[in-house]
């Protein structure tokens, strides 16, 4: 038989690059000697034979001719009106398959899609974009649809097509460099892939950049997943977070990473599932007083080693521990503990991998082409197109992705100095300045700008939290204050950390020439929201782990390490503290085992443990220490110039006096009996908290007894307090019978 289609067209679809196979494939209107009938044509290469059987009327059936040895077929059906039909399939090995034919639908995205979409303005694109069952014209299926603009054809491929691209041809759609292809019949968790030849005629395999759901590395195959299925139960958080202030609220984060919190070891050392860690980590969390856990990222990533910085699959937390709807699962109970959640997420850059977003359609599509601009040298990786609108589409919408369908609580955004400066990790002739000559990302800044404006407008208890290492100003002002205030309403505060832990490894017999290195946190401690931090990043690569960085021997190394915690909590800020340090865990973090928990059978380390399960209980109750942490409203230094016995004392406020917290700390081993400090209310005062408090290890200096305040000036106050101070420690006293 001779096809009814011209044969470059013909040849176009069986050598997969035709644009828009829909034209020819399918059911079409035709004329045959000036009377109406219709063509069917499909092309199903290793196909016997194919017979179209009428949706109404099964018995009305239509053998179709071979009209290429390819698998071209083609039958003409002497009736004039459009049909609902299927195609019965049947291979050389004799199985039959039934199913409707994709190419007999209408387009699924809408016109408007399109364009927001180009205009970057689509903030839900992510259920337009990627895999998603759809009924159309009463046809269960899936819709499939991926940006590739530069792509000559685009192919679904997958376990329900043999992987052969020449299958399942996509069209495209207008000139928004959208490919969609409505696919009948597929189930949960079919595998699937893009397979996209190139202007060049290079055939490659991409993931899905918009799945939400994948094979355990190494494999990298798209599983299809609905992510509209599961009920949520945290109604009541919900209730409770939209009527807190969240500046004004305690924030005491657990850092977490999954895949070496705790393992299986009686199960092959495997990784713990979201549905075990929600069954032991939450608990575990709960109990030391966190409210909120903070997870290294979990997005898809191939590399273990990145700890999930380089992510293949931003929109599908990792088949490593479990499914999307156990995820969710996950971050449920946290939310039925009262535990919020914050995911580190990573807009900066992204690998290289062959399946992931690099190069996706043959061209730089998502990067910079030139590599001065589109890609980091030091990380191997590549950095995005923050000036192109789908790009900033795909990360923005992206974002509140992870709000609304994971219920995420905050995102912590990794390495945004690395977006903010194009000369980041650079040397000279490495970058391209700006249109100014400036070093300044113009591009990047506008899209943090953006992207904060819309995630808080939508979402104003969301938490979005900078990890930013210099002196940019602005982090945390609304993007209309100036051009370059980036809108988060969290940053890290890296400096605070570096300084802090400059100081501490100091021999306490030194620390009294390093006393501006303790106090200087305070000179800028009110220009941005600070979160004090105690991060993964210091205790990884050679840089020992926090307890490890203490000097003295070992009792003054655990007393270190509750004064830095006490300290932390007691400083303006909210705070974060990686896992393991809360039980001084000696050895360095790495994400190839887990922790040591085996110390905890040794009584120092459980007594490390306490103390900071105590002091967190102590930040959660004791409003002074996080109901004002942003204003000086809030703090009062008592002393910050007694360098020669490395001493700070200060007062913490919240609303009302009988809220104070007065916190002494002493950074030497030396214990100081009956000293005095000044102090701003006559009253009676109470030590509540301790570090050198025998039950954490301590050598039991305390104050027992109520104090109470004298009338004698002292540091520059009117009234002075005559207390203890003990050695390599942090004493919390609050007023009393004020």
């Amino acid at each position: 038989m001779v096809s009814t289609v011209d044969m470059v067209e013909l040849m176009d679809i069986i050598n997969s690059q035709y644009a828009d196979p829909h034209h020819i494939l399918g059911m079409h209107e035709i004329s045959v000697r000036n009377k109406p009938a219709l063509a069917v044509r499909a092309f199903i290469p290793q196909a016997k034979s194919v017979t179209v059987i009428d949706d109404a009327d099964e018995k009305k059936t239509y053998d179709a001719d071979l009209v290429h040895v390819d698998g071209f077929f083609e039958v003409i059906i002497p009736r004039e009106k459009w049909f609902k039909y299927k195609l019965k399939i049947t291979w050389h090995d004799g199985n039959e398959w039934v199913t409707y034919d994709p190419y007999s639908f209408p387009p699924v995205l809408g016109d408007f899609d399109l364009q927001l979409f180009g205009e970057g303005n689509h903030y839900q694109i992510y259920e337009k974009l990627g895999a998603h069952f759809e009924t159309v014209n009463g046809v269960e299926g899936v819709l499939f649809a991926v940006w590739a603009p530069n792509a000559r054809r685009v192919s679904v491929i997958g376990s329900f097509n043999s992987w052969d691209g020449r299958r399942n041809q996509m069209r495209i759609r207008q000139s928004s460099g959208i490919w969609e292809l409505f696919v009948p019949g597929l189930c949960q968790c079919d595998h699937y892939k893009y397979e996209i030849k190139t202007g060049s005629g290079l055939v490659i395999q991409k993931s899905d950049p918009y799945g939400n759901f994948f094979e355990l590395r190494p494999s990298s195959s798209g599983l299809i997943y609905d992510l509209n299925k599961y009920k949520w139960s945290d109604d009541e958080w919900y209730k409770n977070r939209s009527q807190s202030n969240i500046y004004k609220s305690p924030i005491n984060i657990y850092e977490v990473h999954f895949g070496s919190w705790k393992r299986k070891e009686d199960d092959g050392y495997r990784y713990y599932s979201y549905l075990e860690l929600a069954e032991e980590l939450i608990p575990y969390v709960k109990d030391m007083n966190y409210n909120y856990i903070e997870l290294m990222p979990v997005e898809e990533h191939p590399f273990d080693g990145s700890w999930g910085y380089q992510v293949t699959g931003y929109y599908a937390p990792t088949s490593r521990y479990g499914s999307p709807d156990e995820f969710m699962y996950f971050v449920d109970k946290c939310h039925q503990a009262g535990i919020g959640v914050i995911l580190d997420w990573v807009p900066a850059h992204f690998p290289k991998d062959a399946h992931g977003l690099s190069n996706f359609d043959g061209s730089a599509l998502y990067e910079h082409e030139d590599p001065r601009q589109g890609e980091h040298p030091d990380w191997g990786t590549k950095i995005f197109n923050y000036g192109r609108s789908e790009v900033k589409n795909f990360l923005i919408a992206n974002a509140i992705f992870w709000i609304e369908k994971y219920h995420v609580d905050g995102l912590r955004v990794d390495a945004v100095a690395s977006m903010l400066y194009l000369d980041y990790g650079k040397r000279d002739g490495q970058w391209v300045p700006n249109e100014y000559g400036g070093k300044e990302n113009f591009r990047a800044v506008e899209f943090m700008r953006h992207m904060n404006s819309i995630v808080l407008s939508k979402h104003p208890q969301t938490l979005m939290i900078a990890e930013e290492s210099t002196a940019w100003g602005g982090v945390t002002l609304p993007p209309d204050v100036n051009q370059s205030t980036l809108g988060f309403n969290f940053k890290w505060n890296m400096g605070w950390m570096n300084d802090y832990l400059h100081y501490i490894q100091k021999e306490p017999v030194h620390r009294r020439y390093h006393h501006g290195t303790l106090t200087f946190s305070m000179v800028y401690a009110y220009t941005e929201n600070f979160i004090l931090v105690l991060s993964h990043d210091e205790v990884v690569h050679g840089k020992r782990s926090l307890i490890n960085k203490m000097p003295g021997d070992l009792w003054q190394k655990c007393a270190n390490l509750r004064l830095t915690v006490g300290f932390m909590l007691a400083h303006p800020g909210k705070s974060l503290l990686f896992m393991g340090s809360e039980f001084g865990q000696f050895d360095e973090w790495s994400e190839e085992r887990q922790l040591d928990w085996f110390l905890l059978e040794y009584e120092h380390h459980r007594q490390i443990k306490t103390f900071v399960q105590h002091v967190n209980g102590l930040y959660l109750n004791e409003r002074a220490l996080w109901f004002d942490d942003f204003s000086q409203d809030g703090f009062e230094w008592i002393t910050y110039w007694d360098a020669d016995r490395s001493i700070l004392a200060f007062v913490r406020r919240a609303e009302y006096p009988g809220e104070d917290i007065v916190v002494v700390a002493n950074f030497t081993p030396v214990a100081y009996l009956n000293f005095r400090i000044g102090a701003t209310r006559k009253a009676e005062y109470r030590e509540i908290m301790n570090s050198d408090n025998p039950i954490y290890g301590g050598s039991g200096i305390m104050n027992t007894s109520p104090i109470w305040s004298e009338e004698i000036s002292w540091d520059g106050k009117p009234y002075s307090l005559e207390l203890n101070i003990p050695p390599l420690g942090v004493s919390l006293l609050k007023p009393v019978n004020i």
